[in-house]
């Protein structure tokens, strides 16, 4: 039996599912099986807040629309918690934790029986991921990741199942750009949303915009660093980051890496691009 029967399977045996959704490649892939097997018992929950960036946000509710999830908006407040705010290499967990308690209240509401799941798959229990803890300890199932699918596996299954994620770049939440130690701030949000809109505007794909303090770094994947054209559109997005008020900025001459703030001691090869 394949791991996709054995998620159908699964689901079918649910009263229902809300699904933590954020319009990515696993929690829309997840969202899908769910409304597949349970249509409009399969509830697609968008948690919404200063973390989550108006560019994110819509894809979210355009790939809901399209692929027609029963999709519904919750309001979040991580940045009302001290903790979360404090950045001290916990934040995900208070942010999971909210997220995760608002859609529980939800539950306890309007969907009776309902269970809460998320969009994990099993690459990420070998990462170190705090929101992790706050998925287990109020209840959340992560079916993805216990059927053993994998980023790869999940990626080739939305691409058969013609969802238009399946080569979507990961793009977890704005305060996932600020390392450790620098506090959350809506304005610090705010700038890495706009530093990000920058380089989207010039046809950057997989990207980030790090706030590291009082200077910043930007990642670019190193196959758009090798695009004949690069140095003219990083150039022309420079001269508009140079706005954004933020002092420094660098660009990480080795690229774009999922996590890289999760390694403060490694080696940064870099060149400045404003300052």
């Amino acid at each position: 039996m394949n791991k996709e029967v054995k998620l159908e399977n699964w689901m079918q045996r649910q009263d229902g599912v809300l699904v933590a959704y954020s319009g990515g490649v696993d929690s829309a892939y997840l969202a899908y099986i769910g409304t597949r097997v349970l249509g409009r018992r399969c509830v697609a929950v968008t948690g919404v807040s200063p973390s989550v960036g108006d560019h994110q946000l819509e894809v979210a509710k355009k790939v809901a629309f399209r692929s027609g999830f029963n999709h519904r908006l919750v309001e979040t407040f991580e940045i009302d918690s001290a903790a979360y705010v404090q950045n001290t290499g916990d934040r995900c967990f208070h942010c999971k934790s909210e997220l995760y308690k608002r859609l529980l209240e939800i539950g306890d509401k309007d969907y009776k029986g309902f269970r809460l799941v998320d969009g994990t798959n099993a690459d990420d229990l070998s990462d170190f991921r705090p929101g992790r803890k706050a998925a287990s300890d109020l209840g959340v199932v992560s079916p993805l990741a216990e059927f053993g699918f994998t980023k790869q596996e999940i990626r080739e299954r939305s691409r058969l199942a013609g969802l238009e994620t399946w080569d979507k770049p990961a793009s977890p939440c704005l305060a996932s750009r600020i390392a450790d130690g620098v506090p959350v701030t809506i304005v610090g949000l705010g700038t890495v949303e706009k530093g990000e809109a920058i380089l989207r505007r010039y046809g950057f794909d997989e990207f980030r915009f790090r706030i590291l303090g009082e200077v910043a770094r930007v990642e670019i994947s190193p196959r758009e660093m090798s695009a004949a054209d690069f140095d003219s559109r990083l150039g022309k997005a420079s001269e508009e980051l140079e706005s954004l008020g933020v002092g420094k900025i660098f660009l990480n001459l080795d690229g774009f890496k999922s996590g890289s703030l999760n390694d403060p001691e490694s080696k940064v090869r870099e060149r400045m691009l404003v300052g």
